[in-house]
């Protein structure tokens, strides 16, 4: 079992009830998930996260997570 620090940003909080944007969450996952996973875990679907960092590094969903991780998801950006 490992242990992460995740940061949602702006729209996605949304799937998360009770939660508040920019504030962070401890999840417990199984060894060897990826951000896939910890998504699909969080209920935030992949096609509405744009960009993920884990420890400050822009990484892919099929990123493998560590114990200690800090990741952070964002959506799309608009504006203008």
């Amino acid at each position: 079992m490992i242990t992460v620090e995740v940061i949602v940003y702006a729209t996605l909080v949304d799937h998360l009830p009770g939660s508040k944007p920019g504030t962070p969450l401890t999840v417990k996952l199984a060894d060897g998930c990826t951000v896939l996973d910890l998504l699909k875990q969080l209920g935030i679907p992949a096609e509405e996260t744009k960009l993920v960092f884990v420890n400050g590094i822009s990484r892919n969903v099929d990123h493998k997570l560590h114990d200690g991780d800090r990741v952070g998801l964002f959506p799309p950006i608009a504006g203008g």
